[in-house]
């Protein structure tokens, strides 16, 4: 994983309090900041009418593909209203900092809002096997992840290190190529 350099733009796992993140979600894309946060449709019942809505799959989850310094410049600016915080590295004790490609494999699943699609945490993910595929056709084609039966069925899991997986819905076996390490 690369250091990032104040100046570059960078995806960032970061947290946010009190489940906010459509509050932040609202500012950011007011002051054109590119970001993403996992959503999923639920129904709700108000008053005595059951509505689809769509809601945060994950609370108090935000990515946000900016500069350090632009993203210490929110945390300083919105502090009281919005608390924000970066989701770490243990090791290095650093903000994450998602790979570009990564990300775009990640939006690629969460971004669908299939009901099927099912978030995992990292420690749940990590303990399965499987091989490195390439999805080559469906809603999810060109996604790279490992190929793994999850809930008792073939799908391909993308995951953010140390914060969170995806996996997608079925995926059917003639639908996957591997990948070969080189």
């Amino acid at each position: 994983m690369n250091k990032p350099i104040s100046e570059d733009t960078y995806w960032y796992a970061l947290r946010i309090t009190y489940s906010r993140e459509l509050a932040l979600k609202e500012f950011l894309d007011r002051n054109n900041i590119e970001n993403f946060i996992p959503m999923r449709y639920e129904y709700v019942t108000r008053k005595e009418q059951r509505i689809r809505k769509l809601v945060p799959a994950i609370h108090n989850l935000v990515f946000i593909h900016a500069t350090r310094k632009k993203i210490d410049e929110i945390k300083e600016e919105n502090a009281i209203h919005l608390p924000l915080r970066y989701i770490m590295d243990r090791e290095t004790r650093q903000p994450i900092v998602v790979p570009e490609v990564q990300m775009r494999h990640f939006i690629a699943v969460a971004g669908s809002y299939d009901q099927q699609v099912i978030y995992l945490p990292p420690t749940e993910y990590s303990m399965q096997r499987g091989d490195r595929v390439r999805i080559t056709g469906g809603v999810f084609e060109g996604v790279e992840g490992i190929f793994v039966r999850v809930k008792g069925d073939r799908r391909v899991v993308v995951s953010i290190q140390g914060v969170m997986a995806v996996a997608t819905t079925f995926i059917h076996p003639s639908l996957i190529v591997p990948i070969t390490e080189e």
